[in-house]
C-alpha cells in the first residue's frame, strides 16, 4: 500500500515538471537589458559581458528600460551593428519600455538610435540558442540554492535504487522509471513547481 502511494507521488512530480516545462518554453524569460542601468549609455556593466553572462532561447524577451524621445532602440543587421548606422535599421523601438521578443535562434544586434551613443558603445549582440542547445546550457546566473530548494533537487536528482526486497520489512523499493523522468525534468523546473515538488517530498517523509 505505502508503495502505491509512493509510486502515485512519483507520478504526480513528473507530470508537474512536464507541465512547468511547457509553460516555461511557450513563454521565454524576461531579460532587463542593463539591469537596473537600463538602455544607457554607460552601464555599470558593459553590454557585451551583459549578453556573454546570460543564456538566451527562443521565445525570451528584451526589455529595453530608457527616456522616451531621448533614445530610441534599432534592430539592425551586423553591418549596420559595426558601422553605427541608424537608417536601414530592420524594427525601430521608440516608447520607453520597449519589449522585442526574440522569436529565432541566431545572432540579434541592437544599437541606440541616437548614432553619438551608438559610436561610444551603446549597442548589444547577442545569440539565441537553437532548441537542441536548451537541456545543454544553464538559462543564467544562478544564486546559491536556499535549503529547501536544495533538498528538492536532492530528492528529485538523487537515483532510485533497483527494485529490492527489504529484509526487514519486506516492503519493494519505489521503480526507478518516476524518480529518473523527475531527474531529467528538474533542469526546466519553475519556482511554483519547486514549491509543489517540495510539499510532496514532505508528504513522502510523513508517509515513510
Amino acid at each position: 500500500m505505502v508503495f502505491v502511494k509512493m509510486f502515485d507521488v512519483y507520478l504526480m512530480i513528473v507530470m508537474l515538471m512536464g507541465l512547468g516545462f511547457t509553460i516555461e518554453l511557450s513563454t521565454g524569460h524576461k531579460f532587463n537589458v542593463g539591469e537596473r542601468d537600463g538602455w544607457v549609455l554607460a552601464p555599470s556593466e558593459d553590454y557585451i559581458e551583459w549578453s556573454h553572462r546570460n543564456r538566451f532561447q527562443v521565445n525570451d524577451t528584451l526589455f529595453f528600460k530608457y527616456v522616451k524621445g531621448e533614445d530610441s532602440v534599432l534592430q539592425v543587421s551586423e553591418t549596420e551593428y559595426n558601422t553605427c548606422n541608424t537608417t536601414d535599421a530592420l524594427a525601430s523601438l521608440s516608447d520607453g519600455d520597449s519589449l522585442f521578443q526574440l522569436s529565432h535562434s541566431g545572432p540579434f544586434f541592437f544599437i541606440s538610435g541616437d548614432i553619438g551613443n551608438c559610436l561610444k558603445g551603446q549597442k548589444l549582440a547577442l545569440t539565441v540558442m537553437s532548441k537542441v542547445h536548451h537541456s545543454h546550457a544553464p538559462r543564467h546566473p544562478s544564486p546559491s540554492p536556499s535549503p529547501s530548494t536544495s533538498l528538492v533537487h536532492q530528492a528529485l536528482s538523487s537515483p532510485a535504487p533497483s527494485p529490492e526486497v527489504d529484509s526487514s520489512s519486506g516492503v519493494p523499493a519505489p521503480a526507478s522509471g518516476p524518480a529518473a523522468a523527475a531527474h531529467n525534468s528538474a533542469g526546466s523546473v519553475g519556482p511554483g513547481v519547486v514549491s509543489l515538488g517540495l510539499i510532496l517530498v514532505i508528504m513522502i517523509s510523513s508517509m515513510a
